[in-house]
């Protein structure tokens, strides 16, 4: 038996496992003392996303279907890092392939668990800076639209729930904050 908190984990068995998740079964006792199960579903790579932004407040999203929520989502460039390699590693590769752009300075902004009622998912966010663009080389499995746009409009994208994947959400209210507050790297 296993202490975790004030929860008490009786046994641990892995139900599903594929190259990025595993999904396990706990018999437990919970916090008051009853017995009960707990699902809990274990990423294998970390999620990074990055915020681009030039120096005329311009951003750079990406467009695609995602399968999960069977709905077509706006977001900044993501995706996932291995957890044996630097997260920085991980958010540079992802914004080149996504959006063909490559930073010259790079700011971690917001570290994050994703769901942690049911999963152990860390999400790592980047702002990027001193821009320099070339063609994007998305995974063979992505069908990306690429779009411009002021940062001003994203904000207004996330506001209005038109741009709600969580990492984006969280990325573009924590650069908000930072411009507000006169906190942006860069900032005159």
């Amino acid at each position: 038996m296993e202490e975790r908190g004030p929860w008490r984990t009786l046994k641990e068995e892995e139900r599903y496992s594929t190259p990025w998740i595993s999904v396990s079964h706990h018999d437990v006792i919970d916090p008051s003392g009853t017995p009960g199960i707990y699902g809990v579903i274990h990423f294998k790579n970390l999620a990074v996303g990055i915020i681009p932004l030039d120096a005329e407040m311009n951003t750079w999203i990406v467009g695609q279907y995602r399968y999960p929520i069977k709905a077509y989502s706006w977001e900044i460039p993501e995706g996932g890092g291995e957890r044996d390699l630097p997260p920085l590693v991980s958010a540079q590769r992802e914004l080149r392939e996504e959006a063909g752009i490559i930073a010259g300075i790079w700011t971690e902004i917001l570290q994050m668990d994703l769901s942690n009622s049911a999963s152990d998912e860390v999400a790592i966010l980047y702002l990027a800076q001193d821009l320099e663009f070339h063609e994007p080389e998305p995974d063979h499995n992505e069908e990306l639209v690429l779009s411009k746009l002021p940062f001003s409009e994203l904000l207004g994208m996330v506001l209005r729930g038109e741009a709600r994947d969580s990492l984006t959400v969280a990325a573009v209210l924590k650069v908000e904050y930072l411009r507000v507050n006169g906190l942006l790297p860069g900032q005159k």
